[in-house]
């Protein structure tokens, strides 16, 4: 059963990243697409796009966020060398500048998840949201690996998804009112904070 659960999730992934490239590659060449325009190029059923997603201009909004959001490969095609820190403010300071062109974009896509949340009746096991900075993280810490437990390993690729990214902009600019070069202080004190207590031996309980 729970293999059969983990399976089904990691299919509803890829079919709302394929509508999300279906999207993407509509809209690149120069295309307005309906919802239902989308789903036939990405090869799936008027009513699983409509699951995905309320409206088309959810999906278009979100898609252009994937367009402008930097892939692992591109990101460490030079370096830097294995130090997780350094490779992770790099992880943060792409998603800064991907966050600062696309803020009002961002706070949309925020917007379309929340009141998806409020009014959900549909399959809970549909994500909300894409995951992109999960991949981007891993590939940080990819070289530094064995520096770390698995378990710490794993527990510090969550925690740093915490602290870079689209949530940890609204807490440190609308709670916190910080300008720009204080939330990036504050963020990478949080990275290497969170590297250094991975690296700690594991404690007894």
């Amino acid at each position: 059963m729970k293999n059969e659960s983990g399976a089904r999730a990691n299919q509803l992934r890829r079919t709302r990243k394929d509508l999300l490239q279906a999207a993407a590659r509509l809209t690149r060449q120069g295309r307005n697409p309906s919802l239902e325009e989308v789903a036939e190029e990405a090869m799936v059923s008027r009513a699983t796009a409509y699951r995905h997603f309320p409206d088309v201009n959810a999906l278009i909004v979100e898609a252009s966020l994937d367009l402008d959001t930097p892939q692992p490969e591109q990101l460490f095609l030079d370096g830097p060398p294995e130090d997780p820190v350094a490779r992770m403010e790099r992880v943060d300071s792409a998603l800064e500048a991907m966050i600062r062109d696309n803020e009002v974009a961002l706070r949309l896509m925020m917007k379309h998840a929340l009141d998806r949340s409020v009014r959900r009746t549909d399959d809970s096991t549909i994500p909300m949201r894409q995951n992109r900075r999960t991949p981007l993280i891993e590939a940080a810490l990819e070289p530094a690996r064995r520096q770390f437990r698995p378990v710490a390993l794993k527990t510090l690729t969550r925690a740093l998804a915490m602290v870079v990214g689209t949530e940890s902009m609204l807490a440190l600019k609308d709670v916190l009112q910080l300008d720009d070069t204080e939330a990036r202080r504050v963020r990478r004190w949080a990275i290497r904070a969170l590297v250094d207590a991975a690296r700690k031996p594991a404690t007894a309980t």
